[in-house]
């Protein structure tokens, strides 16, 4: 008996941010209007979407000759997409995700679920498919895979920061990978290395709180990660900033050349910063627009 009600308290307090996550995540994805087609992405179609500069791999077929005279450069003629497509997700579930540096900032890990989910209703309810990147959610289409998906962003990883799993990835479908990306950056490298082989095209959303963006700290101060793996304390703070901040730009450098190599778009998203904000520049990467990237300051 007593297992049976520990068992049953166990679960209430694993689903009880579900419901809240959902009606968030469908909220926030009510804020983007999806348009007449909903998939704004070039493909083979009727209708017009966008002229385009030409790039490396498009043929003269492809050039609008008589809209190119007005400009100093070729541009190509895109139509929009009309089939559905399979679009992957991976969301990092490390501890590191946990961090928050103030109880009015959300952790990157809520502000992450926040984002996936949103985007996947946003996906579904235009007629995409849409899973994990791992083996345990398949892509599918249908308002009954936003749930499971919820259930699946949910799940937290032991381990301190967590790594990119390509499991299930269609031939030149789409992919999002959303983290702090402070971990092993060979994971990175091998993830996206492993897309491109497929033709999967995609975007990498970092994301971070404020204060690892700008480290506002001075004096003493004792630093330890979220699983407490890591401890660290300096009585001057102040000096480390240069030098952490050299770091991490450094970081975001080879995560943007990691996505130029492998066809896909960076995004460095704060957590103080709307949530709309980023899940429009999503949904505009994954349409195969040149999204406009954010600067990664406070």
């Amino acid at each position: 008996m007593n297992t049976a009600a520990t068992l049953r308290t166990r679960a209430a307090a694993l689903a009880a941010p579900l419901p809240p996550l959902l009606a968030q995540a469908d909220h926030l994805a009510a804020t983007v209007m999806l348009g007449m087609h909903g998939r704004k992405r070039a493909g083979p179609g009727d209708e017009f979407w966008q002229y385009r500069w030409m790039q490396p791999g498009d043929t003269a077929r492809m050039i609008d000759w008589r809209r190119s005279a007005r400009a100093d450069r070729p541009l190509v003629r895109e139509r929009e997409w009309k089939i559905a497509q399979s679009v992957l997700l991976w969301m990092d579930g490390g501890g590191s995700m946990g961090f928050a540096s103030h109880a009015r900032l959300p952790q990157k890990r809520t502000r992450a679920q926040l984002l996936s989910l949103a985007l996947a209703i946003l996906l579904l309810r235009a007629g995409e498919r849409v899973g994990l990147t791992d083996k345990t959610l398949p892509p599918r289409r249908g308002e009954g895979q936003i749930a499971l998906l919820a259930r699946a962003l949910l799940t937290e990883d032991t381990q301190e920061y967590g790594l990119p799993q390509m499991h299930m990835l269609p031939l030149r479908a789409r992919a999002v990978l959303v983290s702090d990306f402070l971990g092993d950056v060979s994971a990175v490298r091998q993830a996206l290395g492993a897309a491109a082989a497929r033709g999967v095209r995609g975007a990498l959303v970092q994301v971070l709180d404020p204060a690892e963006a700008a480290f506002p700290y001075r004096g003493r101060v004792r630093f330890q990660s979220v699983g407490g793996g890591l401890n660290h304390e300096t009585q001057k703070a102040d000096d480390l900033r240069d030098r952490y901040l050299t770091r991490l730009a450094e970081r975001q450098d080879t995560l943007r050349h990691l996505c130029r190599n492998a066809g896909w778009q960076y995004e460095c998203h704060l957590t103080s910063r709307p949530a709309q904000q980023a899940l429009l520049w999503l949904f505009r990467a994954l349409g195969g627009a040149q999204a406009q990237g954010t600067p990664c300051q406070p």
